[in-house]
Parts: structure tokens; sequence; C-alpha cells
């Protein structure tokens, strides 16, 4: 059986490595488990490998609010230090503090 380990946490603020948005995690796969048809749709060249963690987030951009599915490798921590405006967080989290939101609710 492969081990993995997530390099971030549910809670955690992280912004993607080329595209200007950024969200908080709140679950992740240890290898992707999206459909074939959302894999196949990412252009090959810029496609990444399925077995590393990929991350659920609440994300957020200059525009819009919305729910993003990253793998690890296009994924940095965030050091903005802001909280993300997402309006679904406070379904799931406690407030904003030291670059992180505390888990409020219990996930499967």
């Amino acid at each position: 059986m492969l081990e993995t380990y997530a390099k971030f946490n549910i809670g955690q603020v992280v912004r993607h490595r080329k595209h200007p948005f950024r969200g908080v995690v709140f679950d992740i796969d240890p290898e992707f488990a999206n459909t074939e048809e959302w894999y196949e749709a990412i252009p090959e060249e810029v496609r990444p490998c399925k077995d590393q963690p990929y991350y659920h987030l609440l994300a957020e951009n200059d525009q819009t609010y919305y729910v993003a599915y990253v793998s690890e490798q296009n994924l940095v921590p965030d050091e903005t230090g802001e909280p993300v405006g997402h309006p679904d967080l406070p379904d799931l989290f406690g407030d904003f503090e030291n670059g992180f939101y505390p888990l409020e609710y219990q996930l499967n």
C-alpha cells in the first residue's frame, strides 16, 4: 500500500502556484479522486500526476468564490496573513487566527 503524506492541513490558507487564487483547505484526497473527464480537460503539458495529494479548497479570486480541486504540486502556503472571504467558511471553520481556520465541524 502506498503511503502518502499531505503537505498542507485542513484549515490552512494556500494559494495556487500559477493562477491568481487562494483558498482554505477543507478536505484532502491522498491521490487524485475526481473524474477522468475533469483530469483530461487539463492541458497535457501542465497536467499534474495523479499519485499525489489533491486538495479541496474554499477558493476566491478577485471576482468570485468557488470550490477548487488542486494538486499538491500546484499549491504553496499563503504568506499574506490575510483571511479568506469565502461565504461558506463559517459553516466549517471558526475564526481565522495565525494563518489558519480551526475546524468547527466534524467531517467524515
